[in-house]
């Protein structure tokens, strides 16, 4: 299988270091002197399931299609000792980047790297996942095989009881009602698209197991101890939600 060369530009400006590939849209950031947080407001909203579930240890093995700088992985792999990683990215020369430029750790035991297509990877899978992030972009903006029925029924398939997909929709896209639907298709209409960060990244959740049904109380109060225990703010994606009334009831129910 040929993996895709496009391009790979690393830049820096005010202490943050910019992962590109080939244009000047970002695909990943880290703030040089705190490697570990989350520094696009996207990648924040996309740990947001840490709000809907909270069985613990949750969650025990995250799926994450498209690496880009890492910032996920670190995340998690600093904040979520629990968790074994698997992250699929189809360009080898990322994984590369991502380690010399971004402080990707290695770690076998903790952590696995395939190079592959990522609907390719899903298609193939027989393991189950509690957590799935999907944030694979070409450079042109498109998701490709990650934006199709199938890939979504695939991921539904690999999802634990208690899983939860989450995804970048990449609001201002012009094919964004298109893929919302889709998934909430494959999802029996379990699917709710957060309101729109402002980088333009919509994220989305979908679920197939258990209900996910979380007080306006309850989800500041996740936040609050989130925000104080690992430095992820979500204080600002809960209001957002209050505010477009995607909380009906009171409740984020999925």
């Amino acid at each position: 299988m040929s993996h895709p060369r496009h391009d790979i530009d690393v830049s820096e400006e005010a202490g943050v270091r910019y992962l590109h590939f080939g244009s000047d849209w970002v695909q990943g950031a880290m703030r040089i002197a705190r490697p570990w947080n989350l520094e696009l407001a996207y990648t924040r909203e996309m740990m947001a399931g840490l709000l809907l579930r909270q069985e613990t240890p949750w969650p025990r093995h995250a799926l994450l299609i498209g690496l880009g700088a890492g910032s996920l992985t670190k995340y998690i792999y600093r904040h979520l000792p629990q968790t074994r990683i698997t992250v699929v990215e189809i360009n080898p020369e990322v994984e590369l980047v991502a380690r010399f430029h971004f402080k990707l750790p290695q770690d076998p035991a903790r952590l696995t790297i395939h190079i592959d297509d990522g609907a390719a990877f899903m298609a193939a899978s027989q393991e189950q996942y509690d957590l799935i992030l999907v944030d694979g972009f070409d450079p042109d903006a498109r998701a490709g095989g990650l934006d199709t029925a199938p890939f979504y029924q695939h991921c539904r398939e690999r999802l634990t009881a208690d899983g939860l997909l989450s995804i970048n929709l990449l609001g201002r896209n012009r094919g964004f009602a298109a893929s919302a639907e889709r998934l909430r298709q494959a999802f029996d209409g379990r699917a709710l698209v957060f309101p729109s960060c402002d980088s333009g990244n919509a994220i989305a959740f979908a679920a197939s197991g258990n209900p996910v049904a979380v007080g306006l109380d309850e989800l500041r109060s996740r936040a609050e101890t989130l925000k104080r225990e690992t430095g992820l703010n979500l204080l600002p994606t809960v209001t957002r939600l209050q505010m477009a009334g995607s909380l009906a009831g009171g409740r984020l129910s999925l």
